[in-house]
């Protein structure tokens, strides 16, 4: 190095000089030559296999084959025009740094190159104002007029803020670009420190040519991956007037109707974006890189390890689906929660209660769970209606079964077609388990509440008017007299003999 310019690079022993001895020792001659150079002529001597560089008759150094750069495929000759071409340079910046003249020029170019440089950066900032303003008038007025329904489609504040911060990066992005020419410029002015500016120069050029000739080189990879989601996409929307048709109950085409289409929907659409991106992923700019498959196994560790759940909730939500357990619409009964159904997603099972009450159940807990379809085996629309007593063994069985029958034809929005029906389901110690089961027509969720509650108020009335009482006897010993019922109250009224 000789005036902050790199000459030559020595890499292998000559002589028994090791590389930085023999950098030295040239860094001297070359000094020396400098100061009483004359002409100024550079000249290569072969001397095989090395290379002597000359200036005016004077040796300054020497390159041998192992110093040339095997990793840019260099050879000695091509270093050797190299240095030459160096020590020209050095030459006439030694001849340049002793001319006053020209050292007074070039300290009157960085000036006038400051002074535009203010100018330039007083501009900028006084462009950068001006453009704010009318961008902030042109959004005031734009976001006025996109009102949808009474709502303001886009916030004025925050598009505001966005392009004020838009506006200012691009001013710094400006300004330090002016900054870096403005300095390589200054340095490229005198001898001493125009390495240090044609470094800068060059490095800015490198950074374009590298920027520019990778978006190039990615062209056509990135047209390929393009056309791979576009024929992605074109698959789905082939696909889409079919799933329309089925989820309008227009068509069935074997296991998919309405109850399943939106599910199967989603998951072709998934699968089929999963694979365009599996295909397209080789062609994506940056793919290659150590960093993307750093970033791509991140993402990898961080969805198994915490989406173990999700996965469980979405197959407990197909399972759901498609195996057609429950159905939007129906009234079910989900551990201790009862109501209707109405959404079925693909995580999470909504129900509405009797009650006003909307319940969240995750999927995972349907799937679990033993669930009660009142709906589902009902003859035409509607649900099932079910309530339980329990009565003393000295009420007739025949007259406690007509008394709730008499309450459910009583209450309205019980059917009577198909006809209510009691069922005794136990023999207790005490007493026997009647259940009344019948079906009911739904208006709304709440209905299934309401027929409920009037059904318990009319079976209540019932009993009453026929004195008997609704009690479920325990005994402390054996009665005095058995507990039977005679045959000649078998058919007490409203009960009648078949």
């Amino acid at each position: 190095m000789v005036l902050n310019r790199q000459l030559a690079t020595f890499r292998g022993a000559h002589m028994g000089s090791v590389p930085s001895d023999r950098a030295r020792r040239a860094q001297l001659v070359m000094n020396e030559i400098l100061a009483r150079v004359e002409r100024g002529v550079v000249t290569v001597r072969v001397e095989a296999p090395n290379r002597v560089l000359m200036v005016d008759g004077q040796m300054a150094f020497i390159l041998t084959p192992d110093d040339v750069d095997l990793d840019q495929r260099q050879t000695l000759d091509q270093a050797a025009a190299a240095a030459k071409q160096q020590i020209e340079r050095l030459v006439a910046e030694t001849r340049e740094s002793r001319d006053g003249a020209r050292l007074w020029h070039a300290a009157v170019a960085v000036v006038l190159a400051t002074l535009v440089f203010g100018v330039a950066i007083a501009l900028l900032l006084r462009g950068r104002d001006v453009v704010s303003a009318r961008l902030a008038a042109l959004i005031s007025k734009t976001t006025a007029g996109l009102v949808l329904a009474g709502i303001q489609l886009l916030q004025r504040d925050k598009l505001l803020t966005l392009t004020h911060v838009l506006v200012r990066l691009s001013s710094w992005t400006i300004l330090a670009l002016l900054s870096y020419q403005w300095l390589s410029f200054c340095l490229s002015q005198f001898p001493y420190t125009r390495p240090w500016g044609e470094q800068l120069s060059a490095y800015l050029i490198q950074v374009v040519w590298r920027i520019g000739g990778g978006v190039l080189r990615a062209i056509p990879d990135l047209f390929v991956a393009l056309v791979i989601f576009a024929l992605a996409r074109a698959v789905i929307n082939i696909l889409s007037p079919v799933f329309d048709r089925v989820e309008r109950g227009e068509a069935v085409l074997g296991w998919l109707d309405q109850d399943t289409v939106r599910a199967t929907r989603r998951i072709v659409s998934i699968g089929i974006w999963l694979f365009a991106l599996v295909m397209a992923y080789p062609y994506l700019p940056g793919s290659g890189s150590e960093a993307f498959k750093g970033l791509s196994v991140l993402l990898g560790l961080m969805i198994s390890l915490g989406a173990s759940s999700i996965v469980g909730q979405g197959a407990s939500g197909m399972i759901l689906m498609f195996s057609r357990t429950i159905r939007v619409g129906e009234f079910v009964r989900i551990a201790d929660h009862e109501g209707t159904v109405t959404e079925l997603g693909m995580f999470t099972t909504r129900i509405r209660t009797g009650l006003g009450e909307e319940l969240t159940l995750p999927n995972s807990l349907v799937l679990s769970t033993v669930t009660k379809n009142y709906s589902r085996t009902v003859r035409g629309p509607g649900f099932i209606v079910d309530t339980t007593v329990t009565i003393g063994y000295d009420t007739p069985w025949r007259q406690v079964e007509a008394m709730l029958e008499e309450g459910a034809r009583r209450t309205q929005g019980v059917l009577a077609s198909p006809k209510p029906q009691v069922f005794q389901t136990a023999l207790s110690d005490f007493y026997p388990e009647y259940r009344l089961v019948c079906q009911a027509i739904p208006s709304e969720p709440r209905s299934r509440a309401v027929v409920l509650s009037n059904l318990h108020a009319n079976i209540q009335d019932v009993f009453n008017e026929y004195g008997v009482q609704i009690m479920s006897p325990h005994y402390l010993g054996d009665p005095a007299e058995p507990k039977f019922v005679p045959k000649s109250a078998w058919f007490a009224a409203p009960a009648k003999p078949e």
